[in-house]
């Protein structure tokens, strides 16, 4: 029975897919489901484990997710690729249907999932603002309200009233989000689709999310971010290969996620990816990752505080790509973001398809004593994603005495610079 302050109930969720097959579906593919409706799904289908060679056309991407959502809560959807968090919240927003169990909700949902989930591409900007707004019930008066404040915050005034097909990849985001979140739904669900958004846009995002909940409505947000997800977030589901691992506390939930969030089947300062399991989509894929010593190509999972290292990593462009800029933050365990770095300056053109090679190189008496996770992004800013960002590498920072005598083993602070001091008489 669902709690009375509770707006979301998930019940016993599980939901298979065909591979190869779109699940939404064409009249072939409904007779197709007819004809194997005789096998049973739980017999043919496999977990989905990209780690392990499959034997089946069918996977579990959801199996058995039970979870409430109560009402003013804002609550984060942990995970790494493919550990299904887009699938849930498809199937939350009914974009898709579960192959078992139920989904309970009391309140009117706005979603932005997908780049143009919600859109129709041969309306306007205008227009589709109209559209959604009917979609939530709200009447014209209520949406006409609120039009100038959504396409001020969407920053696409000029473009308003153009065919949104002709958007880029940042506008369209930029004018889902004014939507989703300016027309008053009870219940906000974000993906990390504001990804392909600058930074500015993401920081306005991120505030005007803060205040729908402060509001009392419930907000839904996947994220990659973990920084945003613990100073935003009151409470944490977190999933494994579709199924739910933890439910409870942000802290603990990224605690889980972080110490599972890198394969740990390779070493922990590097890692390697077949073809098929690689991180990217069609454009790029990575294939290796490592921490290097400064001088040798010999990988390290330990480094002292004074010592140098590099990031090195190997990626493929698969399709011609232009302007594609990677992102590297370094993060203690905790998910405290230690620094960003991009290689903007260094590289940013045009690539043709081949495979590709670049380094960063940190330098010693930077880093305090501790352990660090690496987080790689790659993406055409405000136009699209590339590989998503998340934990790629972990390693471990040792004292070397560099500071001197004085607390050796406990220099106080997220960095310990070794910095020139110079007396004058």
């Amino acid at each position: 029975m669902m709690e009375i302050n509770s707006v979301i109930k998930v019940e016993n969720i599980w939901k298979e897919y065909r591979l190869g097959v779109d699940s939404i579906g064409s009249f072939g593919n409904l007779v197709r489901s007819l004809f194997s409706s005789s096998v049973n799904s739980e017999n043919r289908a496999q977990e989905n484990d990209r780690t392990l060679k499959g034997t089946s056309n069918y996977i579990w991407a959801l199996q058995d997710v039970c979870f409430e959502v109560k009402r003013g809560e804002v609550l984060s959807i942990l995970g790494k690729n493919g550990a299904g968090k887009s699938t849930i919240l498809k199937i939350i927003s009914r974009v898709v249907s579960p192959t078992r169990g139920q989904i309970k909700i009391k309140g009117s949902i706005a979603s932005l999932l997908e780049v143009g989930t919600g859109f129709h591409p041969d309306l306007t900007g205008r227009e589709n603002i109209f559209l959604n707004g009917s979609i939530l019930g709200m009447s014209k008066h209520e949406i006409k309200n609120r039009f100038d404040e959504i396409v001020a915050f969407s920053g696409v005034e000029r473009y308003i009233d153009t065919p949104v097909k002709k958007y880029s990849s940042g506008m369209y985001v930029r004018l889902a989000f004014a939507i989703a979140a300016h027309l008053e739904p009870e219940i906000l669900i974000v993906d990390e689709v504001l990804a392909v958004g600058d930074v500015e846009f993401q920081k306005q995002c991120l505030g005007k999310m803060k205040a729908v909940s402060g509001e009392g409505r419930t907000v839904i947000f996947v994220s990659h971010n973990i920084a945003a997800v613990r100073s935003f977030c009151t409470r944490a589901v977190l999933l494994e290969k579709g199924r739910v691992a933890f439910t409870g506390s942000v802290d603990q939930a990224i605690n889980h996620y972080i110490s599972v969030g890198v394969d740990t089947s390779h070493n922990i300062g590097s890692q390697i990816w077949k073809a098929e399991d690689a991180p990217g989509f069609d454009e790029v894929r990575f294939r290796e990752i490592a921490l290097l010593s400064e001088s040798s190509d010999e990988v390290c999972t330990t480094v002292f505080t004074s010592s140098s290292f590099r990031i090195q990593l190997i990626y493929e462009v698969l399709n011609k790509i232009q302007g594609g800029r990677l992102i590297l933050s370094l993060r203690d365990r905790n998910g405290v973001v230690i620094f960003n770095s991009t290689n903007h300056s260094e590289d940013s053109g045009l690539k043709n398809p081949g495979v590709y090679k670049v380094e960063c190189l940190i330098p010693g008496n930077l880093l305090n004593r501790g352990s660090y996770v690496v987080y790689l992004h790659m993406g055409i800013p405000g136009v699209k994603v590339l590989v998503q960002g998340q934990p790629f590498l972990r390693f471990d920072v040792i004292s070397d005495g560099s500071h001197g005598s004085l607390y050796p083993e406990n220099w106080g602070g997220i960095i310990a610079p070794k910095l020139n001091w110079v007396t004058k008489v």
